[in-house]
């Protein structure tokens, strides 16, 4: 798949700046330091020029190069390589096989005339191990058969430090600290020019296949390798990357992370060193060079100089996650950490892994969006505001701008499928309840629990009790309204009570009892109020029901009473009120003064006389029963 766009080709410097008219003369080679751009040619000459970019309304780049001077070396022969080496304001060069020193703005050689004898071809060292700031490290593939030679260039001299032999004959050298990566005849190997310790890496046909050899970060080169395959390998010999699969004739390749490109005879293809896949192919007839150069691709036929100008990553990013290629968004979102300073980079990849979530969520992919909503820090009413009327009115929620993805609703995501419908309503149930007691929810719990409180009701859950009778943050308006829609009117009691509103609990489950509304949540309801009016802590709320719960079960109501804590039947409960209460009901009256004899008796509540004789109210029940207690315990 290569739909991705990572680079966009913007010209240079067009024939006409270059050479005028003379029809025979060739672009050689390229170098460009900040806006300084250098060009040799096959007929001696260097040429200075100063890109001026700028950024078109639309967005796209463009390059003006003004042509600041050219010189003629004094040669008869093609300028090979151009090197600056900006610390010393130099540009070393390479022609006829002797590197020159001239000064990179006027072009002049130094007067000292230092130059570099015998060398085919130089690499500088990136990676310098001298110390001194006031040189540069220079490798050179000398003349004399399979030597190397280490040079230290100073602004006006030169000094050599090291003359390596290798086995075969080096055809091209890239070097960092003390490691040559060299392409000899038949293969490639590592050098240690300090210690001459080597390591094969791998072989290759150097009549058939023109060798690569690029450094491309600290201890790590690229290499044309066999088979058409682009190879990574360490200074220790060894590869932390796998291959990329090139055409079988690359003449050249270059680095813009996370990004490979190289150079054949028709194309320019771009591959990802993050997951080695093919990215993008431009056409690009007869170019010859191609180098990378402090993050700007510069890429020559013989008569022009074009620049690949890369796209924004996030830019990438977006348009892989708007094509929904999510892995490949991902990988390449993560990648450009290096390029991105922290605190900008973690906003964008949180944003990215959201988008991605909401991407694998809309095909149903519910445990990668989980995961993805979670390792994003997604803020959970955004997937809570798909659907609708989950969000409490009150909330103060308003979607990501821009939006983390194109869905109106859950109805538009789904197209109406309530199949799918139901399955993503049973995710965010699963979600909603992972997520509550985490710190995702901080600052919104009444909108979760609401929203799960809606769902549960919805889908007449079991967990919607055990969420109103553990601690919850459910707003109760919008709660209300939801249960009532639903007749969840057991659970809408819990909810009252939860909120301190008995009164309108208890009614609501005397309805239920009555058959005034109906809920078969609980078949044993009665015994539930009876249970909680029982250990309600509000005397009104009880007295205001006791009739009910007697009139319902004399022998289960009276419980209000007899098993009520001992504290109460003491203050607001006092046993004169109590039989005064009960007198209408002469089984629960019964079975209330069995448990004033019994129940305290078998207490230990200390009497400073019989029951029967202290109040006066009940005195002559406690009578009647000591007389005649077979006849009173079963004469109603």
């Amino acid at each position: 798949m290569m739909s991705t766009k990572a680079f966009t080709l913007v010209p240079a410097v067009e024939r006409e700046q270059l050479m005028g008219d003379r029809e025979r003369v060739s672009l050689e080679c390229v170098e460009c330091c900040g806006r300084n751009l250098y060009l040799g040619t096959s007929d001696c000459f260097v040429y200075h020029f100063l890109l001026e970019e700028k950024t078109l309304p639309t967005g796209t780049a463009t390059f003006t190069a003004t042509r600041q001077l050219h010189r003629h070396l004094g040669f008869k022969k093609a300028v090979n390589e151009l090197r600056a080496a900006s610390a010393l304001s130099r540009l070393l060069v390479l022609c006829d096989g002797c590197i020159s020193l001239v000064h990179m703005l006027s072009l002049e050689p130094v007067p000292s005339g230092a130059r570099i004898k015998g060398a085919a071809a130089f690499a500088l060292n990136e990676n310098p191990v001298s110390g001194d700031p006031f040189c540069v490290e220079v490798c050179i593939i000398s003349v004399k058969r399979r030597t190397i030679q280490v040079f230290l260039v100073y602004e006006d001299r030169v000094q050599i430090v090291r003359e390596v032999s290798t086995p075969e004959q080096p055809l091209a050298v890239a070097v960092d600290g003390h490691f040559l990566c060299l392409a000899l005849s038949t293969q490639y190997i590592i050098l240690n020019y300090s210690t001459g310790a080597s390591q094969d890496l791998f072989p290759y046909c150097s009549e058939e296949k023109r060798p690569i050899v690029k450094r491309i970060g600290r201890q790590e080169f690229l290499l044309a390798g066999p088979g058409g395959l682009g190879m990574f390998a360490t200074v220790a010999g060894i590869s932390q990357r796998a291959p990329v699969h090139w055409s079988e004739n690359v003449i050249g390749a270059a680095v813009c992370f996370p990004y490979v490109i190289a150079l054949d005879d028709e194309f320019i293809t771009v591959h990802s060193m993050l997951d080695q896949q093919q990215k993008q192919t431009l056409p690009f007839k007869e170019g010859h060079i191609l180098q990378d150069f402090e993050g700007r691709v510069i890429v020559a036929t013989n008569k022009g100089v074009y620049i690949l100008v890369p796209r924004p990553l996030e830019e990438q990013v977006q348009g892989l996650l708007a094509s929904h290629r999510v892995e490949e968004a991902l990988v390449l979102a993560k990648g450009a950490r290096r390029n991105i300073p922290k605190e900008k980079f973690q906003v964008m990849y949180r944003r990215v892994l959201q988008q991605a979530g909401f991407i694998q969520f809309a095909q149903l992919q519910f445990l990668e969006a989980k995961e993805l909503f979670r390792s994003g820090q997604l803020d959970v009413r955004e997937l809570i505001s798909l659907y609708p009327f989950l969000l409490p009115t009150s909330s103060s929620f308003t979607r990501s701008h821009p939006p983390l993805h194109e869905y109106a609703d859950l109805n538009q995501l789904t197209q109406g499928d309530q199949e799918k419908v139901t399955r993503c309503k049973r995710f965010l149930m699963s979600y909603l309840n992972e997520v509550r007691s985490t710190e995702m929810a901080n600052g919104y719990k009444e909108d979760v629990d609401t929203a799960l409180l809606k769902l549960y009701a919805e889908a007449d859950h079991d967990s919607l009790l055990d969420l109103l009778v553990t601690e919850n943050f459910c707003l109760l308006t919008d709660s209300a309204a939801w249960l009532e829609k639903h007749k969840k009117y057991f659970a809408l009691g819990l909810l009252y009570h939860y909120n301190k509103q008995d009164a309108a609990a208890v009614q609501l489950w005397v309805n239920i009892v009555n058959g005034d509304v109906q809920d078969a949540t609980r078949s044993d309801l009665y015994e539930y109020v009876v249970d909680f009016l029982t250990y309600s802590l509000d005397p009104d709320l009880v007295w205001t029901y006791a009739d009910w719960v007697l009139q319902k079960s004399q022998e289960v109501g009276v419980q209000v009473f007899t098993k009520r804590p001992l504290d109460d039947q003491q203050g607001s409960f006092n046993p004169d009120d109590i039989i005064t209460c009960l007198k209408k009901y002469p089984r629960a009256l019964v079975k209330y003064l069995e448990h004033l004899v019994m129940d305290r008796r078998l207490q230990g509540i200390k009497q400073t006389a019989p029951f029967w004789r202290r109040p006066k109210s009940y005195g002559p029940y406690f009578s009647k029963m000591i007389r005649e207690p077979f006849i009173f315990s079963h004469r109603f």
